[in-house]
């Protein structure tokens, strides 16, 4: 599962630094695919959707910090559990139910990411 933020969510920023994909983001704040990462041009998703690396995309939340689920891998291959859930003094970035992967899956989405 990728992991989301909840709206407990207090927006201290703790999480943002500690995601090694850079898929948190402030409120607000566009994202795009080539932050902290190797993607670079055009992306093929593989199912007839492209989209440019560098482009700007909307940001998720306009209210609290979030998490982009394209972006995230729990850290896996990085971390022994997810970073942004580790010094969240909330508790407030939890599994999200809605975005479910195995360890593979999240394993194949970091090489991607990071052109490994």
């Amino acid at each position: 599962m990728a992991i989301k933020i909840t709206d407990e969510c207090i927006n201290c920023g703790a999480c943002e630094p500690e995601c090694p994909n850079n898929a948190i983001y402030d409120a607000g704040v566009p994202w795009k695919f080539s932050d902290g990462t190797a993607l670079d041009g055009v992306i093929d998703f593989g199912d007839g959707v492209t989209i440019d690396a560098s482009a700007s995309q909307d940001a998720v939340s306009d209210e609290v910090y979030y998490i982009v689920s394209d972006k995230c891998t729990e850290c896996v291959g990085f971390h022994d559990e997810p970073q942004c859930a580790a010094v969240c003094p909330v508790d407030c970035c939890v599994e999200d139910e809605d975005v479910v992967e195995s360890e593979e899956e999240l394993l194949a989405k970091k090489a991607w990411l990071h052109a490994e």
